[in-house]
């Protein structure tokens, strides 16, 4: 698995696992006060999780399911403590759950992809990616698109990678995760002057991100154009001087002189 999908995988746990179960949350058929002492059950089984407690989040989050048997976030964050717990047949039953009780729900379906991705079910992971790319009540379909494209990469498939990247970057031309990925791909392609176009079109609406400068370096470089990359760099130690991404700068502008 690429960073990216970690990143991707961040966005999608909003910082915390606890933010994505208030992204999803939905409850069908059950009293209001069965709702609310399952909702506070998934709270501290999320934060048990989050803390590193599994015993006592499985403990939590299983009186949840009991008390809410019909809630999405409850199944949803079940699946999430299997994962952690490594075991992958449950974690899938509770995201398989949660979509019967919420058919079409895109965020379950995003996260559930990207555990699919995880496990090795790539095709049936991008079914999944699909779906919520397609939903138009979906607030971030192109978060899911270059989901689809990391998940790709993680098994060579770069050709489909790149229309998933182009489709994301169609719909929010600013994502910053789209902008590196598809400038990184089009590196590993053979590609640095595709590379360098991407990450232009980018900057030159004003925004810039550590990982995207940085790849701009590299494809500079790639194409032996030294003064572009030294104009990347310059940007990179202005506007992030502390980043990761610049403290990498003396090593990679050394190694070619």
């Amino acid at each position: 698995m690429t960073r990216a999908l970690h990143l991707a995988a961040a966005l999608l746990l909003a910082a915390g696992l606890a933010a994505c179960v208030h992204t999803i949350d939905g409850v069908v058929g059950t009293k209001t006060s069965d709702k609310d002492a399952a909702h506070a059950n998934v709270q501290l089984g999320v934060a048990y999780m989050q803390q590193g407690q599994m015993a006592l989040a499985k403990e939590k989050l299983e009186r949840a399911a009991k008390q809410a048997p019909n809630s999405v976030e409850v199944h949803t964050s079940l699946a999430f403590l299997y994962e952690r717990l490594d075991h992958p047949a449950q974690a899938e039953a509770e995201y398989e759950r949660a979509l019967r009780i919420s058919p079409g729900n895109s965020d379950v379906a995003n996260n559930y992809a990207v555990y699919l991705c995880r496990t090795g079910k790539v095709d049936k992971a991008l079914k999944n990616f699909d779906m919520a790319a397609k939903d138009r009540l979906y607030s971030t379909p192109w978060a899911a698109l270059t989901n689809a494209a990391v998940c790709l990469r993680s098994v060579q498939r770069a050709p489909e990678a790149v229309n998933y990247l182009e489709r994301a970057l169609q719909q929010r031309p600013n994502y910053s995760n789209a902008v590196f990925e598809l400038a990184d791909l089009q590196l590993e392609l053979g590609s640095p002057g595709v590379a360098g176009q991407v990450v232009d079109r980018y900057l030159a609406m004003g925004i810039a991100s550590p990982d995207v400068l940085l790849v701009g370096v590299r494809a500079a470089l790639a194409r032996d154009d030294r003064p572009a990359a030294q104009v990347y760099a310059r940007r990179l130690r202005r506007d992030f001087a502390e980043s990761v991404q610049t403290k990498a700068l003396p090593q990679l502008l050394g190694d070619r002189g």
